[in-house]
């Protein structure tokens, strides 16, 4: 561990009360980085000291995590989170009030009359009503313990831990949330703290040490090489107890993985792999058995006491959690009903008047009241009130000093220097940039994001398999029924519809990457929620990962079809047809990508991609000529991501002008004369040979394949441009995706 170097931090008051925290190792001498005789240093100019003398020392300016940190040693650095006042409401709907004379008599005469002189009372009144889901609510956490927020369903637990995590925007929430008495900016917070969703959202086919790992390829900095890397994650699986379970896949409904608890301290870990300062779990306890749920707390026990604030919300913790716990708040409908110590909860509700028995689960006792006081015509104003006269007599116990010896800026300075918060070392002046917004470059965010997809692919091959089962047996059912098509008129119709249906099902078999993002909606939520990589990288990558199986199915298919249905051209034929074909997988998966940022639930997703789907099969130009299509409606032609893929296989079908398609008497087939004998079609032809003054044989071209086309419709565009406009349908849909997610994917409440 290196030292650090300073003289006179701040006066010499905050001098006698700040030496109590430091180690008799973290020396105080130099003195430019004094606040006696100048202006207080800025946080890059202390982070600045701290690298230049681990550099002295170590040559590497960077922190490496030690295996375990030694709780019994004081804790040398203080930070207290403060909240006050936190107010937060919000707008529901309100049911629709019967009539007056529905209603019983006497039941809202007063209201009524006070909608009739306020029509803005009316509309409130009838329609929306305001819910208050905090209400005033005060209290700290201080670091090397654990403050548990405690409440009924609906009491505002998860609400208050989403505003303590700025997880709610900043105009919706009132009062003041503080770290050693200054207010955190989002971006510092993000840096210095990490928050534990309710769900277990992981890869189901990556192991503990996987997950782990690339989580901290994400979150920790470049700097670190990726040996040390692996000795951050390697203690972090023993201090989460995960040792045994470290090369087990984490598993799903179909894969045995890890147990409940395991995967629990998985996503424990996963947000904690930096070292954050501050930790905030929604309910990490929930859906568990009491042994694990005892495991996973005893974890945020020596979490909070290796130098960390711990704030979870817990419904109903056993008496050995209770152990665990130094801080507790009870809340009931946004509202305070106790906030102390847990040792000092009988004094509490004895002085209240309902003394607790000797025998029983206290906090079971608490809530079991708290919901008897909200069932009573009063609620539980009296316990309200009588909390904040039990606070302001100083129940509590607290007796450590309001007074901190060190600044926000000296105290996250201070714990880098000690390894606390691994990716802080940087030498930029500006405190704001104490960290960078992202740990990694671009590309190496690109790097990792694809190789972890990859990896969860390869083992779950049923998912491509299935796909490229779905384009083979596409392929052959096509290939069958068109086999070998000549060149006659049918020959003509059954080619057109064989490229309008091989069209719309490259689309079609898109549809299945529609879930593919939804799964994956949540651990993208909660990884870019505190910057773990860029939105942009996340793009890039899902698209680099899905190129390679496109690419697959494309060739797959165009074997299966071009050669089996006798389509024209030779190998310059086959590979535009190919080339077609992968665009059009390109621009459909790229579709149902940006469907999956938008639509929220698959089933919704799969209704809508197969309505849009089947209108752009319908406006492509297939079944009615764009010649045809009325005015209103071209506009949506032009939009059809089946019509250009369409037009480009027609042209490069029929581009051939030396290559025939109707002679002689074949041009009677299409018509009812097709049914006649053909010495009289015969007949029919030297009577038409007359008539225009011209001779046609049986041997005459009639019309080419640049007369089909032109009979189509088909003249405005090449098939190049056809395939360049189908990629940059696919470029398009990929930008579309990014701003979806960038708009979408808010993690604060409004």
């Amino acid at each position: 561990m290196s030292r650090i170097v300073a003289e006179n931090i701040s006066s010499a008051n905050t001098s006698n009360n700040s030496s109590q925290y430091f180690q008799p190792s973290l020396e105080l001498t130099a003195g430019e980085l004094s606040t006696a005789r100048g202006p207080s240093p800025t946080l890059g100019q202390l982070l600045k000291h701290v690298g230049d003398a681990r550099k002295e020392v170590t040559g590497d300016e960077t922190p490496i995590h030690e295996v375990l940190v030694n709780v019994t040693e004081p804790r040398p650095i203080p930070f207290v989170l403060s909240f006050n006042n936190l107010t937060y409401s919000v707008k529901v709907p309100r049911k629709m009030a019967l009539p007056g004379f529905f209603r019983r008599r006497g039941g809202s005469a007063s209201a009524d009359a006070a909608v009739v002189g306020n029509p803005l009372a009316a509309r409130d009144s009838y329609f929306m009503r305001t819910k208050t889901l905090l209400n005033n609510i005060s209290g700290e956490a201080r670091d090397g313990e654990i403050l548990a927020v405690l409440g009924a369903s609906g009491s505002g637990k998860s609400t208050l831990i989403d505003a303590l995590a700025n997880r709610i925007a900043k105009g919706s929430l009132k009062g003041n949330v503080t770290l050693n008495g200054e207010a955190l900016e989002s971006r510092m917070l993000k840096v210095i703290s990490a928050y534990v969703m309710q769900d277990d959202l992981l890869f189901p086919m990556l192991t503990v040490e996987e997950t782990l790992m690339f989580a901290a390829e994400f979150r920790l900095p470049r700097t670190l090489s990726k040996s040390k890397k692996k000795m951050r994650v390697q203690a972090l699986i023993d201090q989460l107890g995960l040792r045994n379970a470290a090369k087990t896949v984490i598993g799903d409904e179909g894969h045995r993985g890890v147990s409940g608890g395991e995967r629990r301290r998985v996503s424990i870990g996963i947000d904690i792999i930096h070292d954050p300062i501050i930790l905030f779990l929604d309910e990490p306890t929930s859906g568990l058995d009491s042994t694990s749920a005892f495991m996973v707390v005893k974890v945020l026990q020596r979490i909070a006491q290796s130098g960390s604030i711990v704030v979870m919300s817990i419904h109903q913790p056993s008496y050995r959690i209770l152990g665990l716990l130094d801080r507790l708040i009870f809340l009931s409908r946004g509202q305070t009903v106790y906030s102390g110590s847990p040792t000092n909860l009988p004094l509490y509700f004895s002085e209240f008047g309902y003394p607790i028995p000797e025998n029983e689960n206290k906090t079971e006792f608490a809530l079991d009241l708290i919901r008897e006081l909200e069932g009573s015509p009063g609620g539980t104003k009296s316990l309200v009130e009588f909390n904040k006269s039990w606070q302001s007599m100083k129940h509590t116990g607290d007796s450590e000093p309001d007074e901190l010896g060190l600044s926000l800026k000296e105290a996250i300075s201070a714990s880098i220097s000690r390894g606390k918060l691994v990716p802080g070392a940087t030498n930029d002046i500006n405190s704001s940039s104490m960290v960078p917004t992202f740990a990694n470059p671009f590309w190496k965010e690109m790097v990792v994001l694809s190789k972890r997809s990859i990896l969860n692919s390869k083992r779950m091959p049923e998912l491509f398999g299935t796909r490229l089962a779905a384009v083979l047996v596409t392929g052959f059912i096509l290939a069958t029924v068109f086999w070998q098509l000549d060149n006659s008129p049918k020959g003509v119709q059954e080619r057109l519809g064989f490229f309008a249906f091989a069209m719309s099902t490259t689309y079609y078999t898109c549809a299945d990457a529609l879930p593919v993002f939804l799964q994956e909606r949540y651990i993208f939520m909660r990884e870019t929620a505190y910057n773990a990589y860029r939105r942009l990288s996340y793009v890039i990558s899902n698209a680099l990962v899905a190129l390679p199986g496109l690419i697959f199915l494309s060739f797959a298919f165009a074997m299966t079809t071009f050669w089996a249905v006798g389509l024209d051209g030779g190998l310059s034929g086959f590979l535009f047809y190919f080339l077609m074909m992968f665009a059009s997988f390109w621009s459909g998966s790229s579709f149902v990508t940006f469907l999956s940022g938008v639509v929220p639930h698959v089933m919704l997703g799969y209704t809508i991609v197969v309505a849009i789907l089947a209108y752009f099969l319908l406006f492509s130009g297939f079944f009615i000529n764009r010649d045809r299509i009325p005015v209103y409606w071209i506009w949506f032609h032009y939009l059809s991501l089946v019509k250009y893929p369409y037009e480009a296989v027609l042209q490069n079908e029929f581009e051939n002008p030396t290559k025939c398609f109707v002679r002689g008497i074949q041009i009677f087939d299409n018509s009812p004369l097709g049914v006649v004998p053909p010495a009289m079609k015969v007949r029919l032809l030297q009577s038409l040979s007359n008539t225009l003054g011209m001779r046609i044989t049986s041997s005459t071209c009639l019309t080419t394949g640049l007369d089909i086309l032109k009979q189509e419709g088909i003249t405005d565009l090449s098939k190049w441009n056809c395939l360049l406009i189908t990629v940059a349908w696919g470029f398009l849909f990929r930008i579309l995706f990014y701003f979806s997610l960038l708009l979408g994917s808010k993690n604060k409440r409004s």
